[in-house]
């Protein structure tokens, strides 16, 4: 069980400049997982607990391209999965959502976030304890930052009605995205009877 409270830089393990080699192609898509991408691709991250089921949630998405399991947020370069679950990396597990904007686009991909998981933990989800497994929207742009506050907004409400906190997503520019060890990568097409902390809250968004 991680932490639960947020480090410093200046508490962060030092990690290391070698990056995580990328072993294998997408498990299911065939796909390299770091590029290069066709025109029509855009990256999303999002963060919504343990990475193996969110990774899930979105390769079955109508138009996304490939997707990968990683680490942002925090301050440790190129970090193993040990020192993330440690909470002295300051990052999240994230997923790498690449998509293919002629066939979906940032909203939709917003609304399945917010529709299955509970944004409303802090820096848990369900009985996954760690800043690790903090709710995060991480925005690589003017649109996706405009679109991601925006919907936070709107679902808001609707949680409140149902009963629920306050949400407390972390919404913030996308820094570097470690790449998460081959294991990771894929994990329940790998593992279909692998843990999937993965559960929403019944709130529709819309």
């Amino acid at each position: 069980m991680g932490s639960t409270n947020m480090i410093t830089r200046e508490q962060a393990l030092p990690g290391r400049a070698e990056k995580m080699p990328i072993l294998n192609k997408h498990a299911v898509f065939g796909r390299n997982l770091d590029g290069p991408w066709p025109s029509h691709a855009k990256k999303a991250f999002f963060g919504m607990g343990c990475f193996w089921g969110v990774e899930r949630l979105f390769w079955n998405q109508p138009g996304v391209y490939v997707t990968a399991a990683g680490y942002m947020g925090g301050f440790t370069p190129n970090p193993t999965y040990e020192e993330v679950c440690t909470g002295n990396t300051g990052h999240a597990e994230v997923v790498m959502v690449v998509y293919n904007q002629e066939m979906t686009d940032y909203w939709t991909l917003l609304e399945c976030f917010w529709e299955n998981h509970d944004p409303t933990q802090g820096m848990r989800q369900g009985n996954d304890m760690g800043t690790q497994y903090r709710s995060a929207i991480y925005w690589v742009d003017d649109m996706q930052k405009m679109l991601a506050e925006k919907s936070l907004g709107l679902y808001q409400p609707n949680l409140a009605k149902a009963g629920f906190e306050n949400i407390t997503t972390e919404i913030a520019k996308a820094r570097e995205f470690y790449f998460a060890e081959d294991n990771h990568q894929q994990y329940l097409h790998k593992n279909p009877n692998g843990y999937c902390g993965l559960a929403g809250t019944c709130v529709p968004f819309v």
